[in-house]
Order: C-alpha cells, then structure tokens, then sequence
C-alpha cells in the first residue's frame, strides 16, 4: 500500500530576509505611504515583505496539521512516483483573505491543481502589518509532496 507524506516549508521568504527589510524601510522612507489620498486614490499597494509577515492561524504546526488532513495525493503522481515541490504565491490581503492563487512553480500529474485547491480552502490568515497596519502581501509557498512505498 502506498503512503505519501506532506512535508511544508513555510519559511521560503526568509532568504534575503535582511536586504528585503531594508529594501521595505527604504521603500517606506521614500514614499511614506503606500496609497495616495482623495477620491482618485491608485489601488493599495501590495508588499513583497513586511515588518510582520501574514501567517496562518495557529502557526506552522496547526498549518501542517490542516494540510494532512486535507491533502488527497493525486493517483497519476502516485502512480508515477512524482514527487518534489509545488510553489504557490498569492495575496494574503487587510483582512487575511487568500487571493489571486497561482502556481508558480509546478510538478504536474495533478500535484499543481491539488497544491492551489488547499490553498484555496485554507482558512483566513493573520494578514501582514506594516506601523501596526494591515497591508496586502505577496506569499510565496512551498508545499513539498513525497510520495513513500
């Protein structure tokens, strides 16, 4: 009987954690706010980092624990003992909605389409914060399917 495992990485941004903070604080210094005021306002920025990164409610170990539950691991990769990961970047916006999912670095065998149907049914996440305000931010998720026989 085949088995699979679930394995997550949830910290992929923070690689070059350092030069996107200053990046952000330089970012911040220069325009001093992401939306210009009045009615003719452009649409609200959206952050590639910020000083608090959106998280999933609970942590990580709530997260892995959400995944495994909800994982069902595609016949055709088990058939074919696809294994490796599925990058899947969307927009965590003000209120911790998950929006614009896409892959963006795939496997196939039905890896892909099962890697954006969990992100899609996740539960809303603590949003990002930059000044201790919500602000919409870009994630980038790595989910790492291992198929085990």
């Amino acid at each position: 009987m085949l088995r699979f495992l679930l394995v997550l990485s949830c910290f992929s941004l923070l690689l070059g954690q350092a030069q996107a903070q200053n990046q952000l604080a330089a970012a911040l210094t220069d325009s001093g706010s992401s939306v210009s005021p009045g009615p003719a306002a452009a649409a609200p920025m959206v952050y590639l980092v910020a000083e608090e990164m959106p998280s999933f409610p609970g942590g990580e170990a709530a997260f892995t624990k959400f995944l495994r539950a909800k994982i069902q691991y595609p016949a055709a990769a088990l058939n074919h003992g696809t294994s490796g990961k599925v990058h899947v970047s969307f927009i965590v916006d003000e209120q911790g909605h998950i929006l614009d999912p896409k892959v963006v670095k795939g496997l196939g065998f039905g890896l892909d389409e099962e890697a954006l149907r969990l992100v899609r049914i996740m539960p809303w996440w603590s949003p990002g914060k930059i000044q201790g305000q919500p602000v919409k931010v870009v994630y980038t998720l790595p989910i790492v399917f291992r198929a085990l026989e």
